[in-house]
């Protein structure tokens, strides 16, 4: 795995930053995002975005990412990231079952007993864990593309 996988890994596994924030800081910085910018963008997509359980939040940074790529000068730049997008999207859930967070963790995060399973459970540590580096992977796979 990359150091900056295990960056992302690192920073959600440590409470640091919510795991959308994590992907964006650590990717986005390459593609000319200041890191603490990234943290506010991606604050309010943790937890299927504002803890609602839907799209992972692993996925919603790197979707972030990926956006960072457009260029407004190209005409077909939309297309382009578009098309990662889904390629992103496809790639993820061939590895997972899903891109919302409730089915990943097997429990609606959205509501007090499913924070409360998830905790008691340490999903963030199994589940997520695996998340965040599937989603690293993946952007490492798709970023050279538009470089």
């Amino acid at each position: 795995m990359s150091d900056k996988a295990d960056r992302v890994v690192q920073l959600h596994q440590n409470g640091v930053m919510h795991c959308a924030q994590a992907v964006l800081s650590v990717y986005g910085a390459d593609l000319g995002l200041d890191p603490e910018v990234a943290v506010k963008v991606a604050a309010g997509f943790g937890g299927g975005m504002g803890r609602s359980g839907e799209l992972c939040g692993s996925v919603t940074g790197a979707l972030m990412a990926l956006g960072m790529t457009f260029d407004q000068a190209d005409a077909d730049s939309r297309e382009k990231v578009f098309a990662l997008v889904r390629r992103f999207i496809e790639m993820f859930i061939a590895r997972n079952g899903s891109i919302r967070c409730r089915d990943l963790l097997g429990y609606d995060n959205s509501t007090p007993e499913g924070r409360k399973a998830i905790a008691e459970k340490k999903l963030l540590r199994t589940i997520c864990k695996k998340m965040d580096r599937d989603a690293a992977e993946i952007l490492e796979e798709l970023l050279p593309e538009v470089r």
